[in-house]
């Protein structure tokens, strides 16, 4: 099937209009984010139990695996349909946000990294453009000072 064979529910642009994201199905890869949750979960599940003298049953590490894997699956599809609302093809800040707006700790949490990466960004964008600014300031010399002993 060719990408222009597509429905629009099968494909869905996230890079800018004349670019999309082939959302086809993929089982290996839904396998592979599984077992990446699996064994994320059975780390964090040694740790607690570490910390609190207990035991997690293969059986419960299997379970909150699967909770979080489903819970996993329900965001993305709640932030793609912010997104879509939004008339926009990029998922931003403000979808996060909203997601998050039921949990006052995270959405705390989210609001404050989001303001620090913007305001690490603003920085980074002065300083690009003071240096962008320099950089022209001093190919400019020259050709000036070319010019002035030439109308001498």
């Amino acid at each position: 099937m060719s990408r222009s064979a597509l429905s629009p529910a099968q494909k869905w642009s996230t890079h800018g209009p004349n670019k999309s994201v082939d959302l086809r199905p993929r089982p290996w890869l839904s396998l592979r984010l599984k077992a990446a949750v699996h064994y994320t979960v059975g780390c964090l599940c040694e740790e607690v139990a570490s910390d609190k003298e207990m035991q997690f049953s293969k059986q419960t590490i299997a379970a909150i695996s699967e909770v979080t894997f489903r819970q996993c699956e329900n965001f993305a599809k709640d932030l793609e349909m912010f997104a879509r609302h939004a008339k926009r093809s990029t998922i931003n800040t403000e979808d996060v946000k909203l997601l998050a707006r039921r949990s006052n700790s995270l959405l705390k949490y989210i609001t404050e990294k989001s303001e620090e990466i913007a305001q690490v960004n603003l920085e980074r964008k002065a300083k690009k453009k003071k240096k962008s600014e320099n950089e022209n300031k001093d190919s400019l010399e020259p050709a000036e000072a070319g010019v002035v002993e030439s109308e001498n």
